[in-house]
């Protein structure tokens, strides 16, 4: 099981990997809105709910999967979009 701060330092490595592709350059903007990565973030409550390391990137995948089919940059801001995935999934 990994720690809380473990779940935070995978998080923030794999956001800061190279981009490979279209969708992996939405982590740039999912790191700018987290900003803090450290435990005492509120907006990183949600790996508590995560219990590996597979699982964080399933969620940074699903996340920018998500913002490449939804996201409607005339009607919302990434940041409010990136907030709703982060509170409700």
């Amino acid at each position: 099981m990994l720690s809380f701060e473990e779940k935070i330092q995978h998080l923030e490595k794999y956001l800061s990997q190279p981009n490979e592709n279209y969708a992996d350059s939405f982590k740039e903007d999912i790191v700018m809105f987290i900003d803090d990565f450290t435990n005492k973030n509120k907006l990183l409550l949600f790996l508590n709910k995560i219990n590996s390391i597979e699982e964080i990137e399933n969620w940074v995948e699903n996340l920018c999967s998500r913002i490449i089919l939804k996201f409607d940059s005339e009607g919302e801001d990434t940041n409010d979009f990136i907030y709703d995935y982060i509170k409700f999934g």
